[in-house]
């Protein structure tokens, strides 16, 4: 059964949503698209709680969400759980969803003391060992956002009835085929007409950004014309830059950092790569796919679930940089082919990875967990402090005194 949405003339629900970071990412791109939809289409009021301030909280903050700043570290601490669960009573939370396992565990403890049911997402390949006992202990529902992750969940211990698998969606208007300004070509100065393939991602480890060098290294020393540019940030930018001279590439393999217009980026590209050790099922590459191109992507987590062999893309076994390169170079071959992989690509996005559609479930989700629960007492917003001091003289110990009394 479909869960049910909040209907026209219901008051709103009101969502905690406990991010565990804030950078520039697919799970941060995932919580601000979805709280727009909450807020817009299924009358959610949306609270959001972040470790620190950023391009991400402006964001959120600009789509009407209300922000709230406070560290978020591994293993959660007494002012954390005080303040998350203050803020839980003092704003009238209906529902907690939690993102990472460090806000997963916060909200986890949160919605216990509170009796607020807790949702938290997974969105790597991985359910981490706290996240079940999270789980396990405060019969928190998780939802994963690829098959993969939900039988590695299963196989773990979580429980059939308290784990949904919702995939991620992608805004197929938005990221579309069509003509491309060139701004990215004239920021790396790369002429109009020469090949250009591509990386979109995080600059660490599980993203295998240095096997993408290594493989863009082979295709460029077959294919003479090729370029190769690497869009996102990461701790491993300097490393890879190194690793760019080491190969004879860093006149033609370009790191430009992060920008804001992806949709237009992936238009300038002839082929995208996923070099990923490690993956849920990552944005970046739906966008790709949605944008028409064809995708050369690691078979791990997710990807094949995405990426269907030989009709919307290639698989290759992680890892093999070599086979990445042949790919690449097959591709760059035969411009017929590329072109029909990435059609079918946009068509299987479209029918299947509906950004609102996708978000609509997770919208269902929440409200039924809200429903099936019993229902909890809603604080009034922000009581004066007079009111709670007027209150507190009504209150009288075993020895007659009140806390007034007391000072």
């Amino acid at each position: 059964m479909t869960p049910s949405l909040p209907v026209a003339d219901a008051e709103p629900l009101r969502v905690l949503e406990v991010i565990g970071n804030a950078i520039v990412g697919g799970m941060e791109t995932f919580v601000a698209r979805l709280c727009a939809q909450l807020r817009r289409q299924h009358r959610f009021d949306v609270t959001c709680l972040c470790p620190y301030e950023s391009t991400a909280t402006h964001a959120l903050r600009a789509s009407g969400c209300t922000v709230h700043v406070a560290p978020l570290p591994d293993e959660p601490v007494w002012r954390g759980i005080e303040y998350a669960s203050a803020l839980v009573v003092d704003e009238g939370i209906d529902v907690i969803h939690a993102h990472l396992t460090n806000a997963h565990l916060l909200a986890g403890i949160v919605g216990r003391m509170t009796g607020r049911p807790v949702l938290a997402t997974i969105h790597g390949r991985d359910v981490q060992v706290a996240d079940v006992a999270m789980h396990r202990m405060a019969e928190t529902h998780l939802h994963v956002v690829s098959r993969a992750t939900l039988y590695q969940a299963l196989a773990a211990g979580v429980r059939r009835d308290r784990i949904s698998c919702i995939v991620n969606g992608v805004d197929a208007e938005l990221f579309a085929p069509g003509a491309a300004s060139g701004a990215l070509r004239r920021a790396c100065g790369i002429a109009p007409d020469v090949p250009l393939i591509g990386f979109v991602g995080r600059l660490s480890a599980e993203k295998g950004p240095d096997l993408f060098v290594r493989a863009a290294a082979l295709a460029m020393a077959r294919r003479l014309d090729v370029e190769a540019v690497m869009i996102g940030s990461g701790a491993l930018r300097d490393s890879l830059v190194a690793l760019a001279g080491e190969l004879g590439v860093a006149d033609r393999l370009h790191i430009v950092g992060e920008r804001s217009d992806i949709p237009d980026c992936l238009r300038e590209l002839a082929v995208l790569v996923s070099s990923s050790r490690s993956e849920g099922m990552p944005l970046a590459i739906m966008e790709a796919q949605a944008s028409g191109l064809p995708v050369v992507a690691t078979h791990v987590g997710g990807l094949p679930e995405i990426v269907t062999m030989g009709e919307t893309g290639v698989l290759v076994p992680p890892g093999d940089v070599n086979a990445i390169a042949q790919v690449l170079c097959n591709l760059l071959d035969d411009p017929g082919n590329r072109a029909e992989l990435g059609r079918a690509a946009r068509r299987r996005m479209i029918e299947r990875f509906s950004l609102s559609a996708r978000n609509a479930e997770v919208a269902g989700l929440l409200t039924s967990l809200v429903h099936d629960r019993p229902p909890v007492l809603r604080a009034t917003r922000r009581t004066p402090l007079t009111s709670v001091k007027a209150d507190a003289g009504k209150l009288r110990s075993p020895h007659g005194t009140t806390p007034a009394d007391r000072g």
